[in-house]
């Protein structure tokens, strides 16, 4: 894919992301697609910080979109080659101190097969 294209998914990702749109958010990503977090894997230890298919995916963030209700991503720069595009934004909860936050999405065939997300 161009690098375009994959910006122009990840924009998406922002806006079903920002909206709290589960059904949205996860139509960018493949049925068998795996999530890194390290939020994850304090909340889930179990899982070590990894969740893999869209059941696993809409089970989280599910639960992260009813616990924090007032979160929200600021995009601050994406930087895209032919099949990923690295995203950093700032996370914002009402409440919360801002933080900065690195997230790769791994893209093929115009769907995200991995996202890995980097705090610091």
């Amino acid at each position: 894919m161009i690098p375009q294209n994959l910006k122009d998914i990840a924009m998406l990702w922002f806006k079903a992301f920002n909206e709290h749109n589960l059904e949205n958010l996860l139509e960018l990503y493949h049925d068998s697609a795996e999530h890194y977090s390290p939020k994850l894997k304090i909340r889930e230890p179990e899982t070590d910080g990894l969740i893999k298919g869209k059941n696993a995916l809409r089970t989280w963030w599910k639960d992260c979109f009813e616990r924090l209700p007032t979160l929200q991503y600021e995009v601050n720069k994406l930087t895209a080659d032919s099949e990923q595009i690295f995203m950093e934004y700032t996370r914002k909860v009402e409440g919360e101190e801002d933080m900065k936050v690195g997230e790769v999405l791994e893209i093929k065939h115009g769907k995200i097969v991995f996202s890995r997300v980097y705090h610091g």
